[in-house]
């Protein structure tokens, strides 16, 4: 069912790149909600997502590869005041417009997430979870995958998302917190547990930590990009950590220019 742009107060955008597995459950739940438009940018999927999201009531977009880009694109052709960016393996809350809609109200208040929850048991992914919710919370830094949202105003007055290789919802963050406080909703976002199943949930955290661990160190974007696509075709395990912090150590000593090992070439050269 496609909203009213008269009457669309809310837009959700769903970047998706191969996504048949799960985006006919995502946009199912979504389309019928009263003020609610759904889009999805697709990303140039290989198997039948463009399909099934039209078919599920979401209009659908084709644009260019790149969670950022395809974010953007689905945000400019959006008629809500509000926009929520939804990842394609992410279920909302029953009552999630009501939430927002009094969350943007907050004096102070500049943008949103939800809580993080995995779809999967086990004590670890509670603590995943906990660990989560604390950093969202204390430190007002949610991630793309709590189904940030915010009114389209602000999100076009700060230029949308940069148009990064990854982490382009940190950045996003980082710069909405300069501007006011982001509210954590009580209601969750259930997150698919299929990276941490895929990969093995230890290999996934560590990836994920060092890979914001280098973001933080001012790698570039597209070193960390490529860094990570590697490290998830290799088979893991102890030796397979060793290597990750060797390379951030190394790339991190490339990027920045006057590094011990450029210091080290050019006394070498005085001798």
């Amino acid at each position: 069912m496609l909203t009213d742009p008269r009457i669309c107060d809310i837009s959700i955008i769903i970047p998706t790149l191969n996504e048949a597995a799960c985006i006919s459950r995502t946009v199912a739940g979504l389309v019928e909600q009263p003020g609610v438009e759904v889009i999805v940018a697709d990303g140039g999927s290989s198997d039948h997502t463009p399909a099934l999201a039209a078919a599920a009531g979401a209009r659908v977009l084709s644009v260019p590869a790149g969670r950022g880009s395809q974010q953007n694109a689905g945000a400019r052709v959006a008629h809500g005041r509000v926009l929520l960016f939804l990842h394609a393996d992410t279920l909302l809350p029953e009552g999630f417009a009501a939430q927002i809609r009094a969350a943007l109200a907050r004096p102070g208040i500049v943008a949103g997430a939800f809580r993080f929850a995995i779809g999967a048991k086990g004590w670890r992914f509670r603590l995943l979870e906990r660990g989560a919710n604390w950093r969202a919370g204390w430190l007002g830094l949610p991630y793309g995958d709590q189904a940030l949202f915010l009114p389209a105003a602000r999100f076009q007055s700060l230029g949308g998302f940069k148009e990064i290789a990854l982490l382009e919802d940190l950045e996003l963050v980082l710069r909405l917190r300069k501007a006011g406080r982001l509210a954590l909703l009580e209601a969750s976002a259930l997150t698919s547990a299929r990276r941490w199943q895929r990969l093995g949930f230890a290999r996934t955290t560590i990836v994920n930590q060092m890979i914001l661990l280098g973001f933080f160190c001012g790698l570039s974007h597209e070193r960390l990009a490529r860094w990570y696509g590697g490290n998830r075709g290799d088979k893991g395990g102890f030796l397979g950590k060793q290597k990750m912090v060797q390379i951030l150590i190394m790339d991190k000593g490339k990027e920045k220019s006057g590094t011990f090992a450029q210091v080290r070439r050019s006394k070498g050269a005085g001798h």
